[in-house]
């Protein structure tokens, strides 16, 4: 008896790792994660730890909602059952250098270098308790610096605000609704003008009008240039 009722608890507390890196939590636990994680990327916005955290431990209802959009979009079912990742090892430097100026590659890899950034940074995730809505933010993470390219927006904290409402409105991720809300405080009064007057508007505009960001399989993408994919997902222009 005592043996079938440590297997409830490991099964209904979901104490089992559903995938390398898990790690089990209980509806509390999960709170109080978000509540200090909260906390901390409200302080210090570029704590992207803390911010990888609050976006696993709020997730819930946005994940599933994302992982059906892909299901029901061929390419986004295709990169549901393939799993690609973007990182260094898989990505070919020196071809995407070598793809012409204006082509997602090669946009992609310039906006790598000019901000000093590396996809390799981005945290597998540990606080999801599902293997597939795990790589669903996996996904989400790993295109992140690709919404930077396809917006124009540099990794400053105006540019990130920019993308993180343009993220809230296509994803509906409360990590990105609270970086868009709070993202500002952090803004000079001449940044915040231009954000309000020109970005802002766009961003949200843009992320309504646009498609499901994630059902876009990148990865064969590199040759079509930004404007084309802009086009065809539904992103307005920059301004």
């Amino acid at each position: 008896e005592e043996e079938e009722e440590e297997d409830e608890v490991e099964e209904d507390g979901g104490r089992r790792p559903l995938y390398p890196g898990h790690i089990p939590t209980s509806p509390l636990q999960k709170a109080l994660l978000a509540a200090g994680s909260a906390l901390a990327a409200l302080y210090d916005p570029y704590r992207h730890d803390m911010v990888a955290v609050l976006g696993e431990t709020t997730g819930c209802l946005a994940l599933p909602n994302l992982r059906d959009k892909m299901k029901h979009h061929p390419e986004g079912y295709r990169i549901l059952q393939e799993r690609p990742r973007i990182r260094f090892s898989t990505l070919d430097m020196a071809r995407l250098r070598g793809l012409p100026d204006g082509t997602l590659g090669r946009e992609y890899v310039r906006f790598l270098e000019d901000n000093k950034v590396s996809p390799d940074t981005r945290m597998p995730p540990k606080f999801v308790d599902d293997e597939e809505l795990a790589y669903v933010i996996q996904r989400y993470r790993e295109v992140h610096d690709l919404m930077h390219t396809l917006l124009g927006m540099p990794t400053n904290m105006l540019g990130e605000v920019v993308v993180k409402w343009f993220e809230a409105v296509q994803t509906g991720l409360p990590m990105c609704i609270l970086g868009a809300a709070f993202g500002p405080v952090h803004l000079s009064t001449r940044k915040l003008q231009v954000l309000a007057t020109e970005l802002l508007p766009w961003a949200v505009r843009s992320g309504r009008n646009a498609s499901c960001v994630l059902n876009i399989y990148y990865e064969q993408r590199w040759e079509q240039p930004v404007e084309s994919l802009r086009e065809e997902i539904g992103i307005f222009p920059p301004p």
